[in-house]
């Protein structure tokens, strides 16, 4: 091996990645041998036939998706297939996350078998709707349920237990059978079923073979912004849909990218985690998360340029509020001592931005963090983040008399309280806190590579693009960097807001490098920034494009004595 590939190397092997087929099939993804059978997944066949059946007959189809940036590419991904297929007979329902919220409700339902719907397909939402799903079985209804999130667990009389799924036409959710890839995101399970639909049927309606492709776009913008790990066929879905975003014709996508001033061909994962997703999100957090939708499908550049400018005022709308409800969070924890789990809310605070306070404060106090409000029908509803410690899902089942209902991921959940259990609900966590938790790995071992400031080269950040894009399961590779100096130290932001820090570092070989972090100052550290003064740094590479020119920096992680 060249030295250059030890840099690569040595990070892969960090992540026990040292196989030779396996490094192969890393760092060169390939889409033919990367992506499984989708006939792998148990209920394909029969979606897909049902699918065709529903289409033959020309009956009224309703796809109903998630309200998020996972369920509304999946919705996009189902239109592109429709249109594949000239099939027009369908309607895409998103609810309304303030006063609906997640998931399928019995009042939507009862209005689709009034409009004569005979099929439901959902996206990203569906696995927990046992009482809705039976209800839609009543009216007629069939329901292929398309979703990724854990299914309920029952225990039974003999104490085993069993996982409580919906009796739905068809199941199409990795976490319910044995296909190979669990942690698809949403849309990566609609990409599926349009993949399988098309492989089926692709040349009675004359679809070229591989026509899905198109639509890996969507599927990676979902991947890439939900919390998924970004290995396996994750991975290939986000490599090849980020190729097909940096080309994507779509006109909102790039009526967006225009409007904050993105380059579309050097779209990278972290444009969309920081800039796209949160404006796509800012939809049903705000307003109607349609606009959303409507963005996405969007065929004239007007329409498109509108939608875009929407999106973006609100979300700017969005961050004043989310602003307000940190400051008035941290000023209560000041008064109070943080235990385990952290629990806060205000009957005033709106519901949809909530997942983000959690966010923010999970991260801050490392411990996970739930925050409640209430929505439009006087119901404390909430979200709660994780701060890795813990499964958020497993930690609300521990205390499940707390919740009228609870659902969601490891990382990442929300809930509905009884209003007699809320004043109690920090203490209930806490007390089930020590039960789920699980072991700490050491702070060490998020290090990938040490040595001296040489290191940030720009022959390095070509090796390390190899192994983009990051996100979860896959983190920026983090660099080790002891005794350097800080030399200058700004903050900078946005019409002076100085919401931001740069620093600048030295070693003493006498090499120097600029340090940016978003969103931090002088005391966000371990250590605190001092020009003149020696710390140890830790940091991934990234690379700014702003204003048309290329600088390679760091992205501080943190600074310690």
């Amino acid at each position: 091996m060249h030295k250059h590939g030890e840099l690569i190397g040595k990070i892969l092997e960090k992540r026990s990645i040292t196989d030779e087929a396996e490094i192969d099939a890393f760092l060169n993804p390939d889409y033919e041998r990367g992506l499984h059978d989708p006939f792998l997944m148990r209920d394909m066949e029969r979606a897909c036939v049902r699918l065709y059946e529903a289409i033959d007959a020309g009956e009224k189809i309703v796809i109903y998706a998630d309200y998020d940036c996972d369920g509304i590419p999946g919705a996009v991904i189902l239109r592109d297939l429709f249109r594949l297929v000239g099939y027009e007979n369908y309607e895409v329902y998103i609810p309304q996350r303030n006063s609906e919220g997640y998931g399928l409700n019995i009042a939507a339902i009862k209005q689709f078998a009034d409009a004569g719907v005979k099929l439901l397909i959902t996206i990203d939402l569906g696995i927990t709707a046992v009482e809705e799903v039976a209800q839609a079985e009543v009216f007629g209804i069939d329901v292929i349920i398309t979703d990724h999130h854990l299914p309920r667990v029952e225990a039974s009389q003999d104490g085993h237990s069993s996982l409580a799924l919906p009796r739905a036409y068809a199941i199409l959710n990795p976490k319910t059978d044995n296909y190979p890839e669990k942690m698809l995101c949403g849309a990566g399970v609609a990409f599926k079923f349009a993949q399988g639909f098309i492989k089926k049927y692709g040349e009675l309606y004359k679809i070229k073979s591989g026509a899905e492709k198109w639509m890996l776009d969507m599927a990676g913008l979902a991947t890439l912004s939900d919390m998924v790990p970004l290995l396996g066929e994750n991975r290939v879905i986000a490599h090849f849909g980020l190729k097909v975003l940096r080309k994507s014709p779509r006109l909102g996508l790039r009526a967006l990218l225009r409007r904050i001033n993105i380059d579309q061909a050097n779209l990278t994962e972290d444009d969309i985690g920081f800039m796209i997703a949160p404006r796509l999100n800012a939809a049903s957090r705000m307003s109607d998360p349609r606009r959303a939708y409507e963005l996405l499908i969007a065929d004239s550049r007007s329409e498109a340029e509108k939608l875009a400018d929407h999106l973006s005022d609100i979300n700017d709308e969005r961050k004043v509020i989310v602003a307000g409800i940190i400051r008035e969070v941290n000023k209560r924890l000041r008064q109070r001592e943080p235990r385990e789990v952290i629990v806060i809310g205000d009957p005033k605070w709106r519901v949809g931005v909530l997942g983000l306070v959690a966010g923010r404060l999970s991260d801050e106090y490392r411990r996970p963090a739930f925050v409640w409000g209430k929505d439009e029908s006087d119901a404390i509803k909430g979200s709660c983040r994780s701060d890795g410690s813990v499964s958020v899902v497993e930690l609300m089942t521990e205390t499940r008399e707390s919740f009228i209902d609870f659902g969601g991921h490891e990382q990442a959940g929300g809930f509905t309280v009884r209003s007699d259990s809320i004043h109690f609900l920090e203490e209930t966590l806490s007390g089930s806190y020590a039960k789920v938790k699980r072991e700490q790995k050491s702070a060490d071992a998020d290090i990938d590579i040490a040595g001296d400031l040489s290191l940030v080269n720009m022959e390095n950040w070509r090796e390390l693009e190899k192994l983009a894009p990051f996100g979860l399961g896959n983190p920026k590779p983090v660099f080790l960097f002891e005794n350097v100096k800080m030399d200058k130290a700004r903050t900078f932001g946005k019409n002076g807001s100085g919401e931001h820090l740069e620093v600048v570092f030295s070693d003493t070989g006498g090499n120097r490098t600029k340090a940016v972090a978003f969103f931090a100052g002088g005391n966000s550290f371990q250590a605190p920034v001092r020009e003149g003064a020696t710390a140890k740094l830790l940091g991934t590479f990234d690379l700014s494009r702003y204003g048309g020119r290329q600088e390679l920096r760091l992205r501080i992680v943190d600074i310690t004595n």
